[in-house]
């Protein structure tokens, strides 16, 4: 099982997703979809439902969820359940390459930290435009390069810190595979990856008492389970982010819309 493997499915079972830019990188990938109530969200990769729980709870959305990993939907569902929201979501197991649902079904379809640890960003891309109605939006929030060339230490730091040998894309690159897949009046923005505001969104995405909760989980897990002793050896070895990486490596939101003509 590869390092990256590991991570989600570990993930899973503390019960934490990690998207980066936090809840402000959310929020302003709602906006930018322009997502209100009642409107008809997919969110693609939905990990354990804190985007598509926050869209139905104070945004008034309806919203299906879907992930490769059933741990995740597992508890995406208990999310939901807890939160009192579990009429206005739907969670199911799902590939991002093959999303059972007919062409022109949501409002919205977005994705966060997921489309960039894939290797066909094309396909993806399109299959999030087909179920898209006409006028509908496409939102991403996916890790990023800044500038290019990019130090080959920092893209060495980059893989094994993730485990994934598909190459994540510059900024630029995103806004060209969005227009390349159809999408018009494409725009965003993209920042740098700072590590404290990193785990600060964390605690705002998940809140002291859920944290808590996680911390715990991740305990148990340690205590029983030798290959999440080894995947966390594995981590520190990774060693820390190289001096200058920050320059290069950042996210980027970027939407765009699906016409309503062609």
């Amino acid at each position: 099982m590869s390092t990256e493997m590991k991570f989600f499915d570990f993930a899973a079972a503390v019960g934490l997703t990690k998207h980066i830019g936090g809840m402000d990188a959310t929020r302003q990938l709602i906006e930018l979809c322009q997502i209100e109530a009642g409107k008809y969200v997919l969110d693609v990769g939905c990990g354990v439902g804190v985007t598509a729980v926050y869209l139905a709870k104070q945004v008034g959305a309806r919203v299906v969820g879907v992930d490769i990993r059933p741990e995740m939907i597992k508890r995406a569902i208990e999310r939901a359940i807890q939160e009192g929201v579990d009429e206005p979501t739907d969670f199911r197991v799902a590939d991002a390459q093959e999303l059972r649902f007919e062409d022109n079904t949501f409002d919205a379809v977005i994705t966060e930290s997921v489309t960039a640890f894939l290797p066909d960003k094309r396909r993806d891309l399109a299959e999030y435009v087909r179920v898209t109605k006409p006028g509908g939006y496409v939102g991403i929030n996916e890790s990023a390069w800044l500038k290019t060339p990019v130090p080959a230490e920092v893209v060495d730091w980059f893989q094994r810190d993730v485990g994934n040998e598909a190459e994540i894309p510059a900024y630029a690159e995103w806004l060209e595979l969005m227009e390349g897949a159809g999408l018009v009046d494409v725009n965003g923005s993209v920042d740098q990856v700072d590590v404290k505001d990193e785990f600060r969104g964390i605690m705002q995405r998940y809140g002291f008492w859920e944290m808590l909760k996680i911390y715990g989980r991740m305990f148990k897990l340690y205590r029983r389970s030798p290959e999440y002793r080894q995947f966390i050896k594995e981590a520190k070895e990774t060693g820390a982010m190289p001096p200058g990486a920050t320059d290069y490596f950042g996210y980027g939101i970027c939407v765009g819309r699906k016409p309503v003509d062609g």
